[in-house]
C-alpha cells in the first residue's frame, strides 16, 4: 500500500503562484509514475501531469504547458507541482496520484490517490 497526502493549496489572485507538494509513504520504493491530476466542480477528473521515478520523463497536459512545472526528490518520497501565471479556469481540487499507466490520448490510469488539495483562483 502507499499513502498520498497532498498540501499546499489555497486562494490566490490570477496571475499568481501556488506550489503543491505531495508526500508519499509505504511502499514507495518502486519504479511507478506519480502525477497530479484536478477535479473542477460539476467536471471529471482530468490529466494534469505526470513523472516518470527517474524524473527525466514528464507529460503535460496543453492547458498547463508552459505554466507548470512538475518535479520530485525521491530522497524525500515527494512530488512538487509548481503552477504559475494562474488562471480561474484552473480552481480545481487538485489530486496526487501514484502508480499510474498511461493509455495514450490524455488517459491515465492510477492505483493510488491522495485525499486532495482546493486551489482557487480568484479573477
Amino acid at each position: 500500500q502507499i499513502q498520498l497526502v497532498e498540501s499546499g493549496g489555497g486562494l490566490v489572485q490570477a496571475g499568481g503562484s501556488l506550489r503543491l507538494s505531495c508526500a508519499a509513504s509505504g511502499r514507495t520504493n518502486i519504479d511507478r509514475v506519480m502525477g497530479w491530476f484536478r477535479q473542477a466542480p460539476g467536471k471529471e477528473r482530468e490529466f494534469v501531469s505526470t513523472i516518470s521515478w527517474s524524473g527525466t520523463i514528464t507529460y503535460y497536459a496543453d492547458s498547463v504547458k508552459g505554466r507548470f512545472a512538475i518535479s520530485k526528490d525521491n530522497s524525500l518520497k515527494t512530488v512538487f507541482l509548481q503552477m504559475n501565471s494562474l488562471k480561474p479556469e484552473d480552481t480545481a481540487v487538485y489530486y496526487c496520484a501514484h502508480t499510474c499507466i498511461n493509455f495514450g490520448g490524455g488517459r491515465w490510469n492510477c492505483d493510488y490517490w491522495g485525499q486532495g488539495t482546493q486551489v482557487t483562483v480568484s479573477s
